[in-house]
């Protein structure tokens, strides 16, 4: 057993058990790859792999254990790395930043031009998904941190922080029959909605408040971009529910907006990163400034 054949099986499972484009990524010819997995089923004394014919298609009981050993080793080099990297120049680095569109534009901006100008050099990446994209990349190591409001309680293998509650808020053109008059759940389902995609957003927040009153909204168009929610209203076709730091009283001047915290419930935005990641000190700094602008919002 080596360090080689270790990374082979690492870059087998994430080319979901590829022959060919493991060995591309390897820069070793196929029947190479083919033969180190011999050589390591051989000294292990059972098969790691289903196969038919000559083609992988599964793992065996045995194979998803070692493949979860794998993926802790893999952790521990990354680990390494970092390690070395931040004790020879914290001040230099690349962080990878997974969030949702409604975050990116809305939130963190003003954290993101504090923590540069504290740190220069560090280079920022920010990967727009869904959320369960976002938890995704954290398991595939393409994204350090990721920041959303859906999905990452499920994951027992992330460490979650809270950074700040946030209330949803109806907007409508103005002189729209809901600008004035009592705001119930009621009135609500009377007209078409326009708001969120499934996992974003707190959409299922949206949903649940209707539906333990026995309601059910007439939602006529989901997006994931609240930027094409108000783009719709704009052109009346319905009211739109949204988050309520994403109305901009300047450039949504003629939209109305009214609060929706007595229907619906707060949503909780978190950061989320790998238990066993090792965070470098400009990681660790970045979520305090994440902290620093949620406090600074509630104030």
């Amino acid at each position: 057993m080596n360090l080689n054949q270790i990374e082979l099986l690492r870059i087998l499972q994430e080319t979901q058990l590829n022959l060919s484009k493991a060995a591309e990524k390897m820069h070793i010819v196929q029947s190479a790859v083919s033969r180190q997995l011999q050589l390591f089923e051989e000294e292990l004394g059972s098969p790691l792999f289903e196969r038919k014919g000559k083609k992988l298609i599964g793992l065996t009981p045995l194979g998803k254990n070692v493949m979860a050993e794998i993926a802790t080793i893999n952790q521990a080099k990354l680990n390494i790395q970092s390690m070395a990297s931040d004790y020879l120049d914290s001040n230099k680095g690349i962080l990878h930043v997974a969030t949702t569109h409604t975050q990116a534009k809305y939130f963190l901006p003003t954290p993101i031009q504090r923590f540069r100008e504290k740190y220069p050099g560090i280079r920022i990446y920010i990967v727009q998904a869904s959320p369960e994209q976002l938890i995704d990349q954290l398991h595939s190591h393409t994204a350090d941190i990721a920041i959303c409001t859906e999905k990452v309680d499920d994951d027992n293998k992330l460490i979650t922080r809270h950074c700040y509650e946030w209330h949803h808020a109806v907007i409508m053109p103005r002189g729209h029959p809901l600008c004035t008059g009592e705001l119930t759940p009621e009135r609500l389902t009377t007209f078409p909605i326009l708001t969120y995609s499934h996992g974003f957003t707190g959409r299922s927040t949206i949903e649940h408040a209707f539906q333990q009153r026995g309601l059910q909204l007439d939602i006529i168009l989901a997006a994931a971009d609240t930027d094409v929610i108000k783009t719709y209203v704009h052109f009346d076709m319905g009211v739109g529910i949204i988050a309520r730091m994403a109305y901009d009283s300047q450039a949504d001047a003629d939209l109305g907006i009214r609060d929706l915290s007595h229907i619906i419930p707060k949503s909780i935005t978190k950061i989320a990163y790998l238990k066993q990641h090792y965070l470098p000190l400009y990681s660790q700094h970045f979520i305090e400034e994440l902290l620093i602008a949620a406090k600074d919002m509630k104030a």
